[in-house]
């Protein structure tokens, strides 16, 4: 009976281990011809019947492939969990870890994705891809701190339950957008693909309707959508010609991507042909853009020679030949993948990469080449830029704003088209006029002179406001001036701005003809002495009078009604002489200044603006003993402060003019 019993357990672990056998045989072979969705379902179930005790290695290889297909298909949650069993399990192959610090990195593990890059690289210190990913992992967190001035948001009348990518805009009008989408298609049918899960994508465009958002959705006419999968549109400058990407299928088959080309004619597409790169079928042709010269077709390729992953490569094209292939170099390729190329209409090359330093998965780059062959490269950063993938950047022609792919927040990891547009910097004041008692000044004029030249007069509105544009990286002097008033300068600068910016400038203008109070001028409690938060407003003072180097004043010193008038105007005068002795420190000549004395001899007549602040005043009232005495101590109190001031009355306007 024990015999029988051994038996048949010894039969049932033959069978599990030949199902399991069985399984990852299936997925690997759906795995080598790129069926990553198909084979993940053999890897899982693999997964879960092998014994890791009794089959350690085998636990291991199946995690790790399992996690790649997860990987490759934009699940990273599920890529991280089976990358970290693999490592668990030691999986012989150190790429695991390589994979583990990618997928941590993309999930925001920074520090996790750091170790994982350590211990890969004291295996393999000089590979390029865990140098870079390491850097970015300790830096992108503090460039997303930093974001450009670019705006991005979400194009919901392109999007639906499906994938949308590579969106372009053929001849660069914004007006008509084509993108790849696995939606629906009732003109060719479909299923789903076996290497993503999901339909086969096909190309469809838009076009915005009167209240400027996309309508009319629909697959483009002729014959370029089939039941393979198509993508990657790309356009001729002028619009004419459409070149795209053909994955072809063929059941147990691995097929390389293929580019095709469609004339436009008559209003509708002509047959698609393909772009011959190659007599090898097996090799992959992909994402193709033309140059705005249309000398070159620049594609991604796995083509031998490159430097690992897919490369971005350029052919020279000759009439409807193409030249031999040739790689655009390691400024632009790397160790991991390059893909999704757009030569924009200034020559700058736009692709994506996981391969360059950056936020994790694909980031989109841009590059110039200058006369010598040699790219300057830059990350488009945050917010074009995230950790999940960002490609398939296209621009509307001459503007600074276009469409992109991204599956960021996506929890199935589907791609999204979003919108992106780098505002108009504009720099500008919008100022107004006053008298010093607040009275807008119409018709008063400001003169605004620019280190760039500029030198221009505007003239206040009714309610004395005005509005000057500035340009970017230019210094101003404004100078403004009403008949009746002083002059009064101002400086603007938007030297080094990057962000539009509003200049809120207001011009407070001084009679020439009455007195000027000033503000906030105090004095130590019955004494001449000044307090030191008398400087600010002295100090506007001070720039009064050099902006007015042809008046001398007079510095008038007024007391309440509290004491005897003999000792008030004493203690006036020498008020009046401290404000003369500050404003010749400040470098004003002494011949332009008189000290005056007043006491309480000038007791203030209420203006406007006074008796508006104050309900229990009236305009035009003055505010002698008689009128204090009718009011509330506390209004009283508030009578005596307005009559202590300090003032000042312009004597002459033409000092040093003759």
């Amino acid at each position: 009976m024990r015999i029988v019993k051994y038996f048949l357990c010894f039969l049932v672990a033959l069978l599990t281990s030949c199902s399991v056998n069985q399984q990852i045989k299936k997925g690997d072979k759906r795995y080598e011809i790129g069926e990553y969705y198909k084979s993940s379902s053999n890897y899982r179930r693999a997964y879960n019947k092998v014994n890791v005790t009794k089959d350690r290695q085998k636990k291991a290889y199946v995690a790790y492939r399992l996690a790649n297909c997860y990987r490759l298909n934009n699940d990273n949650e599920k890529a991280e969990r089976y990358y970290a069993n693999a490592v668990k399990y030691h999986y012989k192959d150190s790429t695991a870890l390589l994979y583990y610090a990618e997928v941590l990195r993309k999930n925001k593990k920074a520090k996790a994705a750091v170790e994982q890059y350590d211990a890969y690289l004291a295996l393999a210190p000089r590979d390029v891809r865990a140098i870079n990913g390491r850097a970015s992992a300790l830096e992108a967190l503090e460039w997303e701190k930093n974001p450009t001035r670019y705006k991005v948001e979400k194009i919901k009348e392109l999007n639906s339950k499906r994938s949308e990518r590579s969106p372009a805009f053929p001849g660069g009008d914004g007006e008509v957008v084509y993108f790849a989408t696995s939606r629906e298609n009732k003109e060719v049918g479909g299923k789903n693909s076996n290497i993503t899960g999901v339909r086969n994508n096909d190309i469809f465009y838009a076009r915005k309707n009167s209240v400027d958002e996309w309508d009319n959705i629909a697959p483009v006419e002729g014959d370029i959508n089939t039941l393979d999968d198509e993508g990657s549109p790309s356009f001729s400058v002028d619009g004419k010609v459409m070149y795209f990407t053909r994955c072809r299928y063929v059941k147990g088959e691995s097929h390389g991507a293929e580019i095709c080309a469609a004339v436009r004619s008559g209003g509708k597409w002509g047959k698609a042909k393909e772009v011959k790169l190659s007599k090898d079928s097996t090799i992959t042709f992909a994402h193709p853009t033309i140059s705005p010269d249309g000398k070159f077709l620049y594609f991604v390729s796995d083509l031998a020679g490159g430097y690992g992953g897919k490369d971005i490569w350029r052919s020279a094209v000759e009439g409807d030949k193409y030249g031999a292939p040739v790689n655009l170099g390691p400024q632009i390729n790397t160790p991991g993948d390059e893909m999704f190329p757009y030569m924009r209409e200034d020559s700058t090359l736009y692709f994506s990469s996981n391969g360059h330093p950056g936020f994790g998965g694909l980031d989109i780059f841009y590059a110039k080449e200058d006369a010598d062959g040699n790219w300057t490269l830059h990350n488009m950063m945050y917010p074009i830029n995230s950790n999940y993938d960002d490609f398939g950047i296209s621009f509307v022609q001459g503007k600074e704003k276009g469409a992109f792919s991204t599956n960021r927040g996506e929890k199935k990891g589907y791609d999204k088209i979003w919108y992106f547009e780098l505002p108009e910097v504009v720099f500008e004041i919008t100022g107004n006029v006053l008298s010093t008692t607040g009275e807008p000044l119409a018709d008063a004029i400001v003169r605004v002179v620019g280190t760039d030249g500029t030198n221009t007069k505007i003239k206040t509105k009714k309610d004395g406001s005005f509005k000057v544009p500035l340009k970017k990286n230019v210094e101003y002097v404004m100078l403004g001036n009403c008949r009746g008033y002083l002059n009064q300068k101002n400086d603007v600068t938007t030297v080094g701005l990057e962000d539009s910016k509003n200049f809120p400038i207001s011009f407070s203008l001084a009679s020439i003809s009455k007195p000027v109070g000033l503000d906030n001028i105090f004095f130590e409690f019955g004494k001449a002495t000044l307090s030191p938060q008398s400087s600010t407003a002295l100090d506007k003072l001070v720039k009064l009078l050099n902006d007015n180097p042809n008046i001398t004043i007079e510095i008038g010193a007024h007391t309440d009604r509290v004491g005897s008038a003999e000792g008030n105007l004493q203690l006036s005068g020498k008020r009046a002489e401290s404000v003369v002795e500050y404003l010749i420190k400040g470098g004003i000549e002494a011949d332009r200044l008189t000290a005056k004395g007043y006491g309480k001899s000038q007791p203030v007549t209420v203006s406007k603006a006074t008796a508006q602040k104050y309900n229990f005043l009236k305009e035009d009232s003055v505010l002698d003993e008689e009128t204090i005495d009718k009011l509330t101590p506390e209004q009283q109190e508030i009578a005596n402060g307005i009559n202590r001031r300090t003032e000042f009355r312009v004597l002459k306007t033409t000092y040093k003019m003759y």
